[in-house]
């Protein structure tokens, strides 16, 4: 049976909630393999939540759905400090990056005590900036940035990742609305061990790239796992509600002109 956007593989899912050194709650959810302990672990850092940005950004979203079943990764994601879904909403107020740094350090605590291996950072737009801010936790084996805008960040956050050494990709969309290949070159060359990796076609949303980017996101996370992943699956299969999150996903980027229709 192929697997569809709205295709749900077997996994154990559990609704998690994240406490922050401020004090604060956050909602998530951890899905880890169904019949075998994990190989990697992906922390998701949504989009901006103030253009509805969340847990259920739709890259995230099949991550969650297909990743533990076809490559044996868990995945963690989580509504960053004010930020709702159909999950529930988070405490807090939205900070522009600032306070954001203790809903990060919550979600990497969470994994860590879980005893989740293999810890990776995976941020998509605004959560690349929390990601090169504020990720660089001893815990982290390394990141991937899914459209980097690079708005929050600064160099001197780039010159912490260079100083550090850890691994990080950053996947370029072709037509990306704040930073394309070109200029991303340029700006993570900052980084020495920085790996820019150009997706010809892709825009900023990724609608209709998704399979590309846990492709692309495995191949790093998993190098033993055979990429392409694959595309049907011949077991259990659930199927769901995508009514529940089409307005929220082309929300994500309310100012950005993207198609009606989801991936």
């Amino acid at each position: 049976m192929n697997i569809r956007a709205n295709s749900i593989l077997p996994a154990n899912r559990e609704d998690i909630e994240l406490q922050t050194a401020d004090g604060l709650t956050l909602v998530g959810e951890l899905a880890t393999p169904l019949d075998r302990d994990p190989v990697a672990t992906l922390v998701c850092l949504h989009p901006l939540p103030t253009h509805g940005g969340m847990m259920d950004s739709h890259v995230f979203r099949k991550a969650a759905w297909r990743l533990p079943a076809l490559a044996g990764v868990a995945v963690l994601r989580f509504n960053t400090r004010g930020t709702s879904s159909v999950r529930g909403t988070s405490e807090g107020t939205f900070s522009s990056g600032v306070d954001e740094r203790y809903d990060v350090a919550a979600a990497i605590e969470y994994a860590e005590f879980a005893d989740l291996p293999n810890i990776w950072l995976l941020g998509w737009s605004f959560g690349t900036d929390l990601t090169l801010m504020h990720g660089l936790d001893p815990a982290v084996r390394g990141a991937i940035l899914l459209s980097p805008p690079l708005r929050f960040s600064e160099a001197s956050h780039l010159a912490a990742w260079a100083a550090d050494g850890k691994r990080l990709t950053a996947l370029i969309p072709e037509f990306d609305d704040y930073l394309r290949p070109p200029e991303a070159l340029a700006r993570f060359a900052a980084i020495p061990q920085a790996e820019v990796v150009p997706v010809a076609g892709a825009k900023h949303l990724w609608v209709g790239d998704a399979e590309k980017v846990l492709d692309e996101v495995v191949r790093r996370v998993a190098p033993d796992v055979e990429v392409p992943l694959p595309r049907t699956w011949d077991g259990p299969m659930e199927t769901g509600d995508m009514n529940a999150y089409a307005d929220r996903s082309v929300a994500a980027f309310a100012d950005v002109p993207v198609p009606k229709a989801l991936d």
